[in-house]
């Protein structure tokens, strides 16, 4: 019953006119027809000067629209005495709404899930008691109390031993993942059944929640170029519709049939189809762990014909393993990896966490650096203990140590260079490992359309060879530069592109594609802001999944705006015979308004299960500066 009331008041039009409806239908039982005709007719004009004013300001933004149609109908049936399908026009013009309103909540229901689930406070440790302090006033360092199946307010290490959470609305994985201390815990994520601690290593703004719920509000207001499109139909529609009521007319002499054929010119199928059909694409989207930032992006993912990938952290899983340590003459390897780990600690690339870990697992100490820096796309300078220390690529290193020679490496691996004091110190071999269901992803972009496809990276042509074997690529861009991968993806021919990275560098080039998409499973960064698609859950596959939704979506969208067309055009060639009562056609709009919204939530749609291999563990988020 509540349900009811509340839908009574949010829909309030509706529930006037059938008021309006419910006191006719008992003066026509008292004997006072012409007190219902008064009173069905006034209230008609009443809802027609209305939405006439609201038309004349949507003209005035030079938005023209269909409610012209629906005006006129209203005006036509109270002038030729049909006051009843007057009144039933008027149901049908706010029973519209209605329904666009419903079918649009309906389809926004995982992404309005996302914002509503967003943290707003925090219990943030003070003294020697905790306090609940509003989630933006959290800083990095402060220890935080997580209660049972209490959201993560922002991304912190585990402080205490063990914990089971929920991470299913960030990654679409339902299955509970269990962590131990000194893991991290993403904000969003909902915490198990004991209370935990852990220390902020990210503010509110900064975590991977809040980061995600920016990207669903981006999305949510956005509005495709297909919708716009269909606003653009309302001039011809319109005017068919006019000049078939008016040749009815014409030829029959009868001033009802305009009225007859105008109740039946719904503005349905192109006012609602395509936004309920996009929003319900985006929704399914959301369910499947991709956020998309906008209708239009699926339009470009339904046309994409190339794809081009990122190597490190996209194709690969983006966490190389070490398997040699090749020092220069004279140098002891372990404590070429000591100086090589201690200078990647000031660094964010994927490699630095392979190899600090590699120097761990030796029992290495590592030393701090008096000062550091990273050079994007090509290593890390740093000082360690007076020493000028330099790693990263073969051309950085050997401009700063003319002695360097480049080391032999198998197909698979790459060599991270060091030297030191201006002499060459030696390379430290890694290989990173594909993604298992990589091969099978670019099989299915294939046969959905897209043709063609390259790798550009900043590795190692060897390295990007192997890698490209593997997964069935032809076409390789190695050792690029942000900037050249920039200018490979717009001198590409076959568009709409779409462009995959997951590193800070991968920004640019994701910005120049139609459709950039970041591997974001670790958080937000400067790719996922650049993107149009973030993909939440560490699989590649979700790729495909991407153009998949988008190519039905728009198909859904055009089947709805057609289909209601044609069958809006029918009823109203076969009312201008005078064949369709006012009153009866009225009705029959409202079943074609019905029908279009429910083809359009079609988008929605069921969730596929994708094929081959999950590949959907997660891991050390790859900002590849490197590949």
């Amino acid at each position: 019953m509540r349900a009811v009331l509340r839908a009574a008041r949010r829909y309030w039009a509706v529930t006037l006119t059938l008021v309006i409806g419910g006191i006719g239908g008992v003066l026509a039982l008292a004997g006072a027809g012409a007190a219902v005709q008064y009173l069905f007719s006034a209230y008609a004009l009443a809802i027609a000067l209305w939405q006439a004013v609201v038309m004349v300001r949507r003209l005035l933004r030079r938005e023209f629209g269909l409610d012209v149609l629906a005006i006129m109908a209203i005006v036509a049936t109270v002038v030729v005495g049909e006051f009843v399908a007057a009144l039933v026009v008027v149901l049908m013009l706010m029973g519209g709404e209605a329904l666009e309103d419903f079918a649009n909540r309906r389809a926004k229901h995982e992404l309005d899930a996302l914002l509503a689930r967003a943290p707003h406070s925090a219990h943030v440790q003070r003294g020697d008691r905790f306090e609940e302090v509003p989630v933006d006033e959290v800083a990095i360092g402060e220890v935080l109390l997580i209660r049972p199946a209490e959201v993560v307010p922002v991304d912190g290490t585990l402080l205490a031993a063990h914990a089971s959470v929920d991470e299913s609305s960030l990654t679409g994985e339902s299955v509970p993942v269990e962590k131990v201390r000194g893991e991290l815990l993403l904000s969003g994520s909902v915490n198990g059944p004991e209370a935990v601690e852990l220390r902020a290593t990210a503010t509110a703004a900064a975590s991977q929640y809040q980061q995600i719920v920016a990207l669903v509000s981006e999305a949510a207001a956005s509005r495709a170029p297909v919708v716009r499109l269909a606003d653009r139909f309302a001039v011809p529609f319109t005017a068919f519709s006019l000049a078939l009521a008016g040749v009815a007319w014409a030829v029959s002499a009868d001033p009802a049939r305009f009225a007859e054929v105008l109740v039946l010119a719904t503005p349905c199928p192109l006012l609602i189809a395509a936004p309920v059909a996009f929003v319900g694409g985006m929704s399914r989207a959301a369910r499947g762990g991709l956020i998309v930032k906008g209708g239009s992006v699926l339009e470009q993912l339904a046309a994409a014909r190339t794809a081009v990938f990122d190597k490190t952290g996209t194709l690969t899983h983006g966490a190389p393993e070490i398997t040699e340590v090749r020092t220069a003459s004279g140098a002891d390897a372990d404590e070429l990896l000591t100086v090589v780990a201690s200078a990647e600690q000031y660094s964010s690339h994927v490699l630095a966490a392979s190899l600090i870990r590699s120097a761990t697992a030796r029992g290495l100490t590592l030393r701090e650096a008096e000062d550091a820096r990273e050079v994007a796309t090509d290593g890390v300078e740093a000082t360690l203990d007076g020493r000028a220390v330099v790693l990263g690529k073969f051309a950085f290193v050997a401009a700063h140590a003319p002695d360097a020679v480049r080391t032999r490496i198998a197909p698979g691996e790459l060599a991270i260079y060091a030297a030191v004091d201006g002499r060459y110190a030696g390379a430290i071999l890694a290989r990173d490992t594909v993604r298992a269901n990589a091969r099978r992803t670019l099989e299915r972009l294939a046969a959905l359309g897209v043709r063609r496809t390259l790798m550009l990276t900043g590795d190692a042509r060897e390295t990007a060879e192997h890698v490209a074997a593997e997964v069935g690529i032809a076409e390789v861009r190695a050792e690029c530069l942000p900037a050249d991968k920039v200018s490979t993806v717009r001198g590409i021919a076959e568009r709409p592109v779409i462009m995959v990275g997951d590193g800070v560098n991968d920004a640019p080039v994701l910005a120049s594609a139609e459709v950039g998409v970041a591997m974001g499973a670790k958080g937000a960064t400067a790719a996922s802001e650049s993107a149009d698609v973030v993909v939440l859950v560490d699989d590649i596959g979700r790729v495909a999944d991407a153009v998949e939704i988008g190519r039905r979506t728009v198909a859904v969208a055009l089947q709805s705006i057609w289909v209601g067309i044609a069958v809006s055009i029918g009823l109203m060639v076969v009312a201008s015979f005078g064949v369709i009562p006012a009153t009866l056609g009225a009705l029959l709009q409202e079943v074609v308004d019905l029908i279009t919204i429910l083809a359009a939530l079609r988008a929605l749609g069921p969730r596929r299960e994708r094929t081959g291999s999950a590949d959907a563990e997660l891991g050390e988020r790859a900002l590849d500066r490197r590949g």
